[in-house]
């Protein structure tokens, strides 16, 4: 059966979309390299290997619409994305589905504490940063090109159900649940945005939609930057715990990066939490309509996710004992 929307990927935005657009009644599905069951009400799986064009091609047969929510490990950007781009673009090519891109704003490079707007050029300074913005200039070729109908939609740093690899993913809200501190990269006291999940997924599934939304890239809706200790604070308050967090400085990060390979990452990426990192989602809000939700909203929710994972986590670790 022919589908309205088809996602690919389903890491932390991917399956949001899916929900977002089932919960309106519309026909979606997740294809990812398993196939497997995405678990989410109205949803259907399949299995595609993105890298493939034939298998993208098969999958994307008559759907109006797909977004490119796939990415490989955090590790492996400079040779891992390339082929996944050219797999999306070579089974979309003169097909006339439209794409939706997920992106973040790494293309961009250090500001100097700018607001980060759209018309910023590309001044990547490092590896993964490159990565995105060689990404973003096929993607744009593409369209240019008449291949492919592409809008790209840029967000921050996540957060929210699902968003467990982040700065403020579960090595942020976990701590704050249990009382303890949570490691930040950087200064606390430093502005920085943080995007919403949802708030993503709502932008993505309106630029697949919208025919002035092509070819552009657009900031997805974004609360007001506060500080990363703000932040704790509005979580810690919604968890009924006391705030504490605990900057971790470039040296700290670099041994513990000897033990966890996916930090290893993040030296690279330290400008973004050693400058005002806060994004300009006005284009998008003006253009669109669209608004971001209230950190006072979006915190507690993500909280409660959190919460309901963690009570999860030890109820299996319970009956695992008890078996």
């Amino acid at each position: 059966m022919t589908v309205q929307h088809l996602v690919l990927g389903a890491g932390q935005v991917g399956p949001e979309i899916a929900r977002q657009l089932a919960a309106t009644g519309e026909s979606v599905a997740i294809a990812t390299r398993s196939g497997r069951d995405p678990g989410i009400p109205g949803v259907s799986a399949v299995r595609v290997d993105a890298t493939d064009p034939a298998q993208v091609r098969a999958a994307a047969a008559g759907v109006p619409v797909a977004y490119f929510a796939c990415q490989p490990a955090y590790t492996n950007w400079p040779k891992g994305f390339p082929p996944l781009v050219d797999g999306v673009l070579g089974g979309l090519r003169g097909t006339g589905t439209r794409l939706a891109v997920v992106d973040n704003l790494y293309a961009y490079g250090p500001t100097g504490g700018r607001p980060i707007t759209e018309d910023l050029p590309p001044a990547a300074t490092t590896r993964k940063g490159a990565v995105r913005a060689r990404m973003a200039t096929r993607f744009l070729e593409a369209h240019r090109a008449g291949d492919v109908p592409v809008a790209i939609g840029r967000a921050s740093d996540f957060f929210g159900a699902g968003a467990v690899d982040s700065s403020v993913g579960e090595r942020f809200f976990d701590p704050i649940l249990a009382g303890k501190p949570a490691r930040v990269l950087g200064d606390p006291d430093m502005l920085h945005s943080h995007t919403y999940v949802p708030d993503f997924a709502r932008a993505l599934i309106e630029l697949g939609r919208r025919d002035e939304a092509l070819g552009e890239v657009w900031h997805v809706p974004t609360a007001d930057a506060v500080s990363v200790r703000a932040f704790a604070q509005l979580a810690a308050t919604a968890a009924g715990t006391t705030p504490k967090v605990s900057p971790t400085s470039m040296p700290m990060l670099r041994l513990i990066g000897l033990f966890m390979p996916v930090l290893r990452e993040f030296p690279e990426m330290w400008y973004e939490f050693a400058e005002p990192y806060v994004l300009d989602s006005s284009k998008i809000e003006r253009t669109f309509g669209l608004r971001p939700t209230p950190l006072e909203e979006s915190v507690p929710a993500t909280v409660e996710w959190f919460r309901r994972r963690a009570a999860m986590t030890a109820s299996n670790k319970t009956t695992g004992a008890a078996a």
